[in-house]
């Protein structure tokens, strides 16, 4: 797992080959205006989901995990909190995992609690269980989905 800020992200760009595109993205200027939905960066390989949404509340905010994407969690706007626990520390599954849609789901309580606030993102690897929208106000966020294998 990572945790940033936005005007630091060109650190992390060498992490994996598909992370530079997409913290490129997040750096649009017109990133708060677009509407929700899927953009695409590189086809299928990395690509964005834009959503405003409500939290959850850290009760209510389960540990989700992927096996073929990496997540990159930006803020736009509002405070997110969420929990980590690495994978290998994860013992009930919840929802098995899904490989056409790349999703599964744990029990298990996050460890970790990561406050991210407007300007900042959190990435997740596949061995990073994460548990987004754990705060309980409004959030706009976008997601970057960055392919594993190239």
């Amino acid at each position: 797992m990572i945790l940033g800020n936005l005007a630091d992200s060109g650190r992390y760009a060498a992490v994996h080959p598909g992370l530079a595109a997409g913290l490129e993205f997040l750096q649009r200027g017109d990133l708060a205006s677009l509407v929700d939905g899927r953009y695409e960066i590189a086809g299928e390989q990395i690509f964005a989901i834009i959503a405003r949404d409500l939290g959850r509340g850290q009760a209510d905010a389960f540990l989700e995990f992927h096996r073929r994407f990496i997540d990159i969690q930006f803020v736009v706007s509002g405070v997110d909190l969420i929990g980590w626990q690495p994978t290998d520390q994860c013992r009930r599954v919840k929802q098995a995992y899904d490989a056409d849609r790349d999703l599964g789901f744990y029990c298990d309580r996050p460890g970790t609690w990561c406050r991210v606030p407007a300007g900042s993102f959190a990435v997740f690897f596949p061995e990073d269980a994460h548990a987004p929208l754990g705060c309980t106000g409004p959030v706009h966020k976008v997601v970057v989905k960055v392919a594993v294998e190239s």
